[in-house]
């Protein structure tokens, strides 16, 4: 039952924080010192599923809406900018890949991530704030914004959607909701490949003695609770700001370096 539990917390965990510029990946490492207990990688990438596909969900009308309308000049030249920051993405995703990069899993750069991009997003805001935006997302924009989820991906603790939502608001000069519009739809290709990636090599390696109850209790979980949160994401960002999120960041950060000692 207290194994059930963790799942279930894990899975909150990994529901709010996915999406949330706050970073899913530190969240989870901060909850494993916390006591909620180390996982396996096919763990790890369930319920991150479970979270790109209420995603996936929310925005279907949207993914949809481009498919159908392609010929559309509107419709093709913001398809093709998706995927042109894909395509950055898997490129320098497999030049990572193939130099043996590996995930650190010590908590001292989570910290030091979550102050800087915390930092980070209260300095773009604020320049955000001194130049007229637009609903248009540009090339520019799409490119920094492949690169910013490879960033995001090499420094746990930084955040994709922090990444790449502030890197179209600056580079792309593109309104915050316009800006967490591209950024989510172009983290749904990235992040269902990664995840198919790393679940292809933890089964390689051999899986065979997951516990599957669990596993669908936390895909379940992160899904419904990756729903709420972006939904309400979505609905805030209409009104507000995102310093409230590098507040958090910074706040976070910093107590994790003074805790250390307790964490480690």
């Amino acid at each position: 039952m207290y194994l059930l539990l963790q799942t279930v917390l894990l899975g909150i965990v990994e529901g709010i924080t996915e999406f949330l510029p706050i970073s899913s990946t530190g969240h989870l490492l901060i909850a494993e010192r916390l006591g909620l207990g180390a996982r396996s990688d096919v763990f790890n990438v369930v319920i991150q599923a479970g979270a790109i596909l209420a995603v996936t969900v929310i925005y279907w009308p949207r993914l949809w809406s481009l498919l159908l309308g392609f010929k559309q000049p509107e419709n093709r030249d913001y398809a093709l900018k998706l995927i042109v920051a894909f395509g950055i993405t898997a490129v320098l995703g497999l030049i990572v890949t193939k130099a043996g990069f590996k995930l650190p899993t010590e908590l001292s750069p989570v910290a030091w991530a979550l102050i800087i991009g915390g930092v980070w997003m209260l300095v773009a805001e604020w320049l955000a704030a001194k130049r007229p935006d637009h609903a248009r997302i540009t090339w520019a924009g799409a490119i920094v914004v492949g690169v910013a989820q490879i960033v995001a991906g090499v420094f746990p603790g930084t955040s994709r959607s922090a990444a790449t939502i502030f890197s179209a608001m600056l580079v792309g000069g593109s309104s915050r909701i316009a800006a967490t519009e591209f950024a989510f739809l172009v983290g749904i290709p990235t992040m269902y490949a990664a995840s198919a990636n790393e679940l292809y090599k933890a089964m390689k390696a051999g899986a065979g003695g997951e516990n599957w109850t669990q596993l669908a209790v936390g895909f379940v979980v992160s899904a419904v609770v990756a729903f709420i949160a972006v939904k309400w994401l979505l609905h805030y960002i209409q009104s507000h700001r995102f310093t409230v999120f590098a507040w958090y960041r910074i706040v976070l950060g910093a107590a994790l370096l003074l805790l250390m000692p307790l964490l480690v």
